[in-house]
């Protein structure tokens, strides 16, 4: 867990995790200061590993550096600030 870096791709609206020939992302769209987030997606391959987690921690990193509020459009990352209530900010 955590081998692979996030990257951020602005120009495509997503936080991305290279994996070999795949990527798992976390779509998101901003305003001035809002990041509604998307949708995370981690291929079957490679569930079960953190990776969308690593994800989301570092498109909330991202929103708390940058001031926007979390508007959490994705279940997924609704039920990561469900159980971690603390990164919400």
């Amino acid at each position: 867990m955590g081998g692979n870096p996030v990257t951020h791709n602005e120009t495509r609206g997503q936080f991305e995790i290279d994996l070999e020939n795949e990527h798992a992302v976390l779509q998101y769209d901003r305003s001035a200061d809002k990041m509604r987030l998307l949708h995370t997606e981690v291929p079957v391959a490679f569930r079960g590993r953190g990776l969308a987690n690593q994800l989301v921690r570092a498109a909330l990193d991202y929103a708390h550096f940058h001031r926007l509020k979390i508007v959490a459009v994705c279940p997924f990352v609704k039920a990561y600030l469900t159980k971690h209530p603390e990164a919400a900010g």
